[in-house]
């Protein structure tokens, strides 16, 4: 297999996004994780969260495959996410529509991303989101114009391999557009 049937996809978020739950909804293999007891359960209540990062495999029709990454959520571990970024195909940013602070989030994981790899195409998921959250979605797709990223908003459940797919083609049709015509297509 040579580098060119191998893409690397960066799955990024906030802690309780749902990064380590998309990978496993998705990877062909049980999927490495990095995940630890949390003992910051006042600022997340979730039993445990991921350290280092989490790391899937998908093999798509064509026998291309796709390596799956997944950054830690805990700012504490922000010196993970450049390492992780570096020789992405692009990144699939998850967001939990339940957080207080999803907007910042947004902002944030967007802005450090765009600094420390500025030609990565972007994809969002946003989960969690209510029966009436179409309002958020806007707000949110508005957020990214005003950041100057063109990246598609979507609504997704991580735990449906069906959605998190999408995230995924979505993301290699924007990659497909930037690259210049070739007889080995992507997707």
């Amino acid at each position: 297999m040579t580098i060119s049937q191998e893409l690397k996809i960066v799955f990024t978020g906030p802690m309780g996004a749902g990064k380590t739950t998309a990978i496993r909804a998705i990877s062909d293999s049980p999927p490495v994780s990095t995940e630890v007891a949390n003992n910051d359960r006042a600022a997340h209540g979730k039993e445990s969260t991921t350290v280092a990062l989490d790391y899937g495999e998908l093999t798509l029709e064509n026998g291309i495959i796709v390596r799956l990454y997944g950054t830690p959520g805990q700012g504490r571990f922000s010196f993970m996410w450049e390492i992780v970024g570096r020789g992405a195909l692009g990144v699939i940013l998850l967001l939990d529509a339940s957080s207080p602070s999803v907007a910042s989030e947004l902002t944030s994981f967007l802005e450090v991303f765009r600094h420390t790899t500025p030609d990565q195409a972007f994809v969002i998921g946003v989960g969690r989101l209510p029966h009436d959250g179409g309002h958020l979605l806007d707000d949110l797709t508005s957020a990214v114009v005003a950041t100057g990223i063109v990246a598609p908003v979507f609504a997704v459940d991580v735990r449906d391999g069906e959605d998190v797919f999408l995230l995924i083609e979505t993301l290699l049709c924007i990659r497909e557009t930037r690259i210049p015509e070739r007889d080995d297509a992507i997707v």
